[in-house]
């Protein structure tokens, strides 16, 4: 096998099973954990954390430890949170969480990293575009990775559907469901009666036990990449402020400030489908047990879609699929404004699950590759400020969760949505009048180099 392929397939498989159990993991904190609010407060505040650590950790730990090492040494942060949940509460999730949050910035930092350059050497040794190879690296990756919330998903449903038959759900508590759902955050999210404390135990377990093995996978068969970075491994590592300023420095290119919009939409909307859409729409009209299912159909489609749009983008161009991507959105987003959820409409359940995911793999395979294209002289901090403009618009979702109906956070998304895509197409209109350039790349660079030797 093609070695730069057999490292790609390393990395998803490594992904993949460390997100088959966070995924599964994380679409249930808001019906598991609804009293209080702890459910929505553990995913906000990991995001939090996420947030927190683009802002510097991403460069320090892929310079000092490799791409290799620094994946392997965040997984562990996902491994500790699946622990934490064995023994749910205020004290275990919460710190547990933060330290996930730090974790993931660095962790998808250098996976988006490694990729580039992987697909950028490979394209050098074929003569074939860079954007091409990087776009189907992307494509194999998020193919791999996005059926995850199959086998999450799948695992959660089949251990969790060991519970009692669920009760016919009460008509006024349908009546509070969907879009018209402004009370239910805080409170029990439907009347079915919770798994047992064995079965969850169960769940956990499995969890656990694959993120283990996702840790294992990396550090055993994952090879590291000479790239300037782990070139320069003698050198001391950069001081934090200084990496802070790189990062930040970044930001005066005008096409990252526009196109910083799009992770901002990813995170809120990935935020909306695992906080409301599982907990107000499905756990509400048909109850917990089906919340595994239907994201199965979500995961399953965004998994394919992945690797279609990764294929087609070379012939088509990125922007019909980013035009796809938001046609699909705003229509979900409407009829979900419009729908009275309802447990005789099993299957509208699943065709949301799959249009949202048909768009979502837009947001993450194109985004990603968009990125990597643009910004290839600057991947680490190009990554880190995506990664925490994502983790923003988690933060942002999650936190007004308990606060807002789900039709206001239905208008969000559709504002913010449009506002990407205006902002999206002036930099392809920029990027079309300077083919091949990299405008504000140059002078970016110098003032970051000054900016550093001065913090030092």
């Amino acid at each position: 096998m093609e070695r730069s392929l057999r490292n790609v397939l390393v990395v998803s498989l490594g992904f993949l099973l460390l997100f088959t159990a966070y995924g599964g993991l994380q679409n249930l904190q808001s019906s598991l954990h609804s009293e209080a609010g702890l459910g929505v407060a553990t995913l906000g505040t990991l995001y939090g954390g996420v947030l927190l650590s683009s802002l510097c950790l991403p460069p320090i730990l892929i310079r000092s430890l490799g791409c290799k090492w620094t994946i392997a040494v965040s997984m562990c942060g996902y491994v500790a949170f699946s622990l934490g949940n064995f023994y749910a509460s205020w004290y275990t999730l919460i710190p547990t969480s933060i330290l996930l949050g730090l974790g993931a910035a660095p962790l998808w930092s250098a996976q988006s990293s490694y990729l580039t350059v992987l697909g950028h050497a490979h394209a050098e040794k074929t003569g074939r575009l860079s954007k091409d190879v990087v776009n189907q690296y992307f494509g194999l990756f998020f193919l791999i990775f996005q059926s995850s919330g199959v086998w999450g998903n799948l695992i959660s449903s089949l251990v969790l559907g060991q519970t009692p038959t669920q009760e016919p759900v009460p008509e006024e508590q349908l009546a509070s469901c969907g879009a018209r759902d402004c009370l239910m955050a805080t409170t029990s999210t439907n009347s079915t009666q919770p798994p047992s404390q064995g079965l969850i135990y169960t769940l956990l377990g499995i969890y656990t036990g694959s993120g283990v093995l996702a840790v294992l996978l990396v550090a055993l068969f994952l090879e590291p990449i000479d790239n300037e970075q782990s070139k320069r491994g003698g050198e001391k590592a950069p001081a934090v402020w200084s990496t802070l300023l790189s990062t930040i420095g970044l930001f005066r290119d005008r096409r990252l400030c526009l196109l910083s919009l799009l992770p901002l939409y990813s995170g809120l909307q990935q935020g909306f489908l695992s906080g409301e859409y599982t907990r107000s729409y499905i756990t509400c009209a048909l109850g917990i047990r089906f919340v595994g299912y239907v994201m199965i159909c979500f995961s399953a489609t965004d998994a394919l879609c992945s690797m279609l749009y990764g294929k087609v983008s070379q012939f088509t161009g990125r922007m019909a699929i980013y035009a796809l991507g938001a046609v699909a959105h705003v229509s979900c987003i409407l009829a979900l404004l419009l729908w009275s959820p309802h447990p005789s409409q099993h299957a509208l359940f699943f065709v949301f699950a799959a249009l949202w995911g048909l768009a979502d793999a837009v947001w993450q395979t194109q985004n990603s590759a968009l990125y990597g294209v643009l910004f290839e002289k600057h991947k680490e901090a190009a990554f880190a400020s995506y990664r925490l403009c994502e983790a923003l618009g988690f933060v942002v979702a999650f936190g007004y969760s308990t606060a807002l109906c789900v039709s206001v956070k239905l208008y969000v998304l559709l504002g913010v949505l449009t506002v990407s895509m205006v902002a999206y197409g002036t930099v392809e209109h920029l990027e079309a009048r300077l083919p091949g350039e990299l405008p504000a790349a140059g002078p970016t660079a110098h003032a970051e180099r000054q900016e550093v030797q001065t913090a030092m």
